[in-house]
């Protein structure tokens, strides 16, 4: 299966650039904390995706999604801290965003285990 037609994976790829975007404007003091937890969370996220759908089988690529959906949950996490702490404001693309690639890890997974 190639990861790059699988639109989850081109939905978390769109997060990360966004989530890049945002985190420039964040303080400088964040560069080795906030920045750099909430890039590794959403580059985790496709980075997933992508190594699951190398593996053999549905069972392992299935665990794979799993840890997207964690790393998922923790960059919607550091998002919400960065909103608190008054980096950056609520945005609703972002948050519309966050909630399409749980949806689609959540379905793909479903798929993967029928």
């Amino acid at each position: 299966m190639d990861h790059k037609e699988l639109d989850v994976w081109k939905k978390s790829m769109d997060l990360v650039e966004i989530i890049y975007k945002l985190s420039n404007s964040f303080p400088d003091a964040e560069k080795f904390g906030l920045i750099s937890q909430i890039r590794r969370a959403a580059v985790s996220v496709p980075s997933n995706i992508a190594e699951g759908a190398g593996r053999k089988s549905n069972k392992e690529f299935i665990q794979f999604i799993h840890i997207a959906f964690g790393s998922l949950s923790e960059l919607e996490t550091q998002y919400l801290i960065a909103v608190r702490l008054n980096y950056t404001e609520k945005d609703k693309n972002i948050e519309v965003l966050i909630n399409d690639v749980k949806r689609l890890l959540l379905g793909f997974r479903n798929y993967l285990k029928s």
